[in-house]
């Protein structure tokens, strides 16, 4: 872990935002980096990350990387293109942003991801679970549902190690068929999570792009593309 400078939070939150299901916390996370103008503080390599390089439109190349923002004195954003594959890379990684999150002022961790289906009608619908009742009572008003199931990845263990280390934790999944980037499942995941945190954040671009992939999908559908 690289670290370019290490900024205290007031009654942080600690959000998570790698790549999953429908890459709907990626987006997530990406589009509160841009709106609310995140700055890097960390660079986190590891050997449990996939021997690959990434290739860009321009030619370029980047490597499988993690990335921690900070933004209004209150949210850290942990953000990247991969996750530790293995059950002992996601455990080193896990701790390791915990740490640092905690060192730094973090109280909560905010997970977000996918929830699978085989079809989505409809605006996707978000469920939600917690590490403890208070805090499930309080974010089950803002969803359809609680999670029922494993949350798997980086999304279910941070919230089991934050727990460990006295940091309370929160979840929230929106239905995708997981099959392409889900702007629309961002969406309604950020609408969630804006309203939980009293989060001012416009979603505007990201609306526009979830208008965008759904008429992809319907001109495929159709023949068309």
């Amino acid at each position: 872990m690289r670290l370019l400078e290490e900024p205290r939070v007031e009654e942080g939150i600690l959000i998570e935002g790698l790549p999953g299901i429908g890459f709907v916390a990626n987006i997530a996370a990406l589009h509160i980096i841009r709106e609310l103008k995140a700055k890097r503080f960390a660079l986190i390599t590891s050997s449990s990350f996939q021997d690959f390089a990434l290739t860009v439109e321009d030619g370029g190349i980047r490597s499988p990387i993690n990335e921690l923002y900070h933004c209004a004195g209150r949210y850290i954003i942990l953000y990247g293109n991969t996750q530790a594959p293995t059950n002992k890379g996601q455990y080193e990684l896990c701790w390791r942003v915990l740490e640092l999150a905690k060192r730094c002022g973090c109280e909560l961790v905010l997970t977000m991801g996918g929830y699978k289906r085989d079809r989505v009608v409809g605006r996707p619908r978000v469920y939600c679970a917690a590490t403890d009742e208070e805090l499930l009572a309080q974010v089950r008003e803002l969803c359809d549902g609680m999670v029922v199931g494993n949350i798997y990845g980086a999304a279910g263990l941070l919230l089991g190690l934050g727990k460990l280390m006295g940091m309370r934790g929160v979840c929230f999944l929106a239905e995708t068929p997981g099959i392409y980037p889900d702007a629309r499942a961002a969406a309604e995941v950020l609408k969630v999570v804006s309203r939980f945190l009293n989060m001012d954040i416009d979603l505007t671009r990201l609306e526009q792009a979830a208008r965008i992939t759904e008429g992809l999908l319907k001109g495929r559908r159709e023949g068309i593309v």
